[in-house]
């Protein structure tokens, strides 16, 4: 196989993300029934600042605190409580995407070694890690909010090389499904890098159609099969 190391993006990478369901569970905990329209609403506020810490605008604590904090003011409770009830439900649905565990267990065999880079925040992974069994596969598992940085900024993919042993960048894959923090980030650091394209966005329609990734797979069952070539 080319490569000797092969990191992957967390969310919607190796695990399912389903906000929603998230939010729904955890606004049951204080008597909300969550519906569409707050989904949509929550997103509108949410969204604009996943771009704006990614952008190093803000850091990973204004994001947890403002998205809540008109749900906050309506429910009478501190947003930081209900950022650490969210992030508690998505540890509690959460499950690995069709085909990561075959995927890992597959690199693991043949000896390649496995790190995360994650925009995550740690009070999720941890958990995430230990409830799917993929744990001992990843080392190292490198979170934006621990090391002040976000993806795409090179400073979380230098940490992450020493962390690694400081390998060659060629010798490296950069795994994920976005285009702006995943495979920007992975290009600017010399890497190979795989776009998982989920709902096979044809270029022409990418939001960054500038970006361009090494490979592009629609599931990670045909990732695996593209490392096997």
């Amino acid at each position: 196989m080319k490569y000797q190391w092969v990191l992957f993006d967390a969310d919607e990478t190796l695990f399912h993300f389903d906000i929603l369901s998230g939010l729904t569970c955890m606004f049951a905990r204080y008597g909300v029934n969550f519906i569409q329209s707050d989904f949509d609403e929550y997103q509108s506020v949410n969204k604009p600042l996943w771009v704006q810490y990614q952008n190093g605008e803000i850091s990973a604590q204004q994001l947890q605190i403002t998205r809540f904090t008109l749900w906050g003011n309506k429910l009478n409770v501190q947003p930081q409580e209900l950022n650490e009830q969210f992030l508690d439900a998505m540890a509690e649905i959460c499950k690995p995407l069709d085909g990561a565990l075959a995927l890992v267990t597959n690199l693991h065999k043949r000896g390649v070694k496995m790190g995360i880079i994650t925009n995550g925040f740690a009070q999720l992974q941890e958990i995430r890690l230990q409830r799917t069994g993929f744990k001992p596969y990843f080392s190292p598992v490198v979170i934006s909010e621990l090391v002040g940085v976000a993806k795409p900024h090179p400073d979380i993919f230098t940490y992450a090389l020493t962390n690694m042993n400081n390998p060659a960048p060629e010798q490296v894959l950069m795994v994920g499904d976005t285009l702006e923090s995943d495979i920007l980030g992975g290009n600017n650091a010399g890497f190979d890098t795989c776009w998982l394209n989920h709902h096979n966005v044809s270029d022409s329609k990418s939001t960054s159609t500038a970006i361009k990734p090494t490979y592009q797979v629609t599931s990670l069952t045909k990732l695996l099969v593209l490392l096997a070539e």
